[in-house]
């Protein structure tokens, strides 16, 4: 495979803005194009806050680029003198023998993460905000902790341009074309440019772009509640991030400003988009009815009206597992999709392994798993 020096990044948001990152930290010659700009809510990286988290849910494959991501949120912050992580740590709680939990308390054990298993008593001393019902296992991880997703994206693309890169903002791709004898057809509104490769992270938009994928990436309509503590003791302690596993499917973490907690629900609870150009961006009161439940019954101790609401998009795969690699037959294209809902976290270490992908033609991060249906990491 050619060693491509001009790289073409085509979305610049989670994903594409650290790649441009690590690429232009490497040496290439990197263009950067996005329907908006970077930092935007329309796609998937919304709402102020996202959670770190190093004890994993699912394939403890994902421990090592977990391990990975930490250092690159380390170091992105090191390089741009940015606070975009704020150490909080994570609980995450679920049915002691439901699958997912068994896998995590397993996985956290041999991988020796830095994690405590609370009962429910020392759950209700420590943490008197959360319910956990009987039958249920809380665990603290004590690397948990919360990104600032706007202002990360923001940073992550600045920095790419201070070393080099330049960025097309409010500049739709509208076709992504292989060239005879290699290389890239990157098409505009404005034109045509030619690049070595092309690396793919366009989020809600993959679809549309790439109608060959070899698995359709099921584009979703999320939500994102705000609500009040009416006890103080929500932000007691460093208030950590937290994740609930089946039966209840959500996540929690306490806004910047010390005002709010923010909710989310699981892929089960969101609408299809047919078109993310066409986002319903209203959220209509009987889609509150899961809120006020999961409060009522794990958190009473917040307000179950919401101060706030927003409505992000996200890519979801069958397995849960994104599609990471070169596209079949095409050594110049990467694509990275279909993160299902936990890729922010990931998203350094993303970068790094689309540099290696681009660059290098291969990586020795352990992402084969992250390739289904055909897209090879190589």
């Amino acid at each position: 495979m050619r060693i491509p020096k001009r790289v073409a990044v085509i979305g610049v948001g989670s994903m594409g803005s650290q790649v441009m990152w690590r690429l232009a930290a490497r040496g290439a010659e990197v263009i950067g194009y996005d329907r908006y700009a970077p930092g935007h809510d329309r796609g998937a990286a919304g709402g102020e806050t996202r959670i770190f988290r190093a004890v994993h849910l699912g394939d403890p494959g994902y421990i090592p680029l977990l391990r990975l991501a930490d250092r690159m949120w380390e170091q992105l912050q090191r390089e741009t003198g940015l606070s975009l992580r704020r150490r909080s740590g994570c609980l995450v709680m679920g049915e002691t023998t439901s699958p997912s939990m068994r896998l995590l308390l397993s996985a956290s054990s041999t991988h020796r993460l830095d994690h405590e298993v609370l009962d429910r008593e020392e759950l209700a001393r420590r943490y008197p905000q959360h319910r956990l019902p009987d039958g249920h296992t809380a665990v603290l991880d004590r690397m948990g902790a919360i990104i600032r997703p706007e202002a990360s994206i923001q940073a992550a693309a600045t920095r790419a341009e201070q070393l080099g890169a330049r960025l097309h903002r409010y500049t739709p791709v509208r076709e992504i074309a292989p060239a005879a004898g290699g290389g890239v057809h990157i098409v505009t509104d404005h034109g045509t440019d030619h690049v070595d490769t092309a690396v793919v992270t366009v989020g809600p938009w993959v679809n549309t772009l790439l109608p060959d994928l070899p698995r359709t990436v099921d584009i979703r309509r999320l939500i994102s509640s705000w609500h009040i503590p009416t006890r103080h003791d929500w932000f007691a302690g460093g208030a950590p991030a937290f994740v609930r596993s089946t039966p209840h499917d959500c996540y929690g973490l306490p806004s910047p400003d010390g005002i709010s907690v923010k909710l989310g629900l699981s892929l089960a609870r969101y609408l299809p988009v047919p078109d993310p150009e066409g986002l319903d961006r209203t959220v209509r009161p009987e889609e509150l009815a899961t809120f006020r439940e999961l409060i009522g019954e794990l958190m009473p101790d917040l307000n179950p009206d919401p101060i706030r609401l927003s409505v992000y998009m996200e890519g979801y795969t069958a397995s849960g597992n994104p599609l990471v690699g070169h596209l079949p037959g095409e050594d110049d294209i990467v694509v990275m999709a279909g993160f299902s809902g936990s890729g922010f976290k990931l998203s350094p270490a993303m970068g790094e392994i689309a540099a290696d992908l681009t660059l290098d033609g291969s990586t020795d991060h352990p992402v084969d798993f992250l390739a289904p249906a055909g897209v090879g990491a190589a």
